[in-house]
């Protein structure tokens, strides 16, 4: 079920590369979240997405946003990925697909004429009260940062 704008973002607690544990609840009511999901660390798209990203963490940070990118690998792939990439935001492992199926994101694919399951790149603008203010499913990864960027401007506007 996909999620839409207006609805309550589903809170969850996953681990970072660094086996830390991330609550998203915990993060409400202090900043405007960003989770972008995306299929596996170290595959050129998604590299190139999770650096594009990371390059402008510190232009979401000045309109007071975190950001989380969080895919099915483990912390030990997600730790190698961040560090051979020089990604700074935290990337956190939903190894069992949990989160990926709340937010909708798990979805079946058609690949090479064979049906499997994978996740669609997709981000979530969250705003601090925990409501989804933008949900944007089966993204392009070209430029998506940017895009992202400038929707988290308009809603300080």
């Amino acid at each position: 079920m996909l999620l839409k704008v207006g609805e309550n973002a589903p809170t969850f607690s996953l681990p970072d590369a660094d086996m830390e544990t991330i609550d998203l609840a915990d993060c409400l009511g202090k900043k405007r979240i960003v989770l972008f999901f995306y299929g596996r660390d170290g595959t050129p798209g998604c590299t190139k997405e999770a650096t594009d990203f990371s390059d402008h963490e510190g232009e979401f940070n000045k309109y007071d946003c975190l950001l989380f990118g969080i895919s099915r690998d483990d912390c030990m792939k997600h730790a190698e990925f961040r560090d051979k990439e020089g990604i700074g935001l935290s990337l956190l492992s939903d190894t069992d697909g949990k989160v990926c199926k709340q937010y909708g994101v798990w979805q079946s694919k058609e690949v090479d004429g064979h049906k499997k399951f994978g996740i669609v790149r997709s981000s979530f603008i969250i705003d601090r009260s925990g409501i989804i203010r933008h949900a944007l499913y089966n993204v392009n990864y070209k430029g998506h940062a940017l895009d992202v960027l400038r929707l988290v401007k308009e809603l300080n506007s």
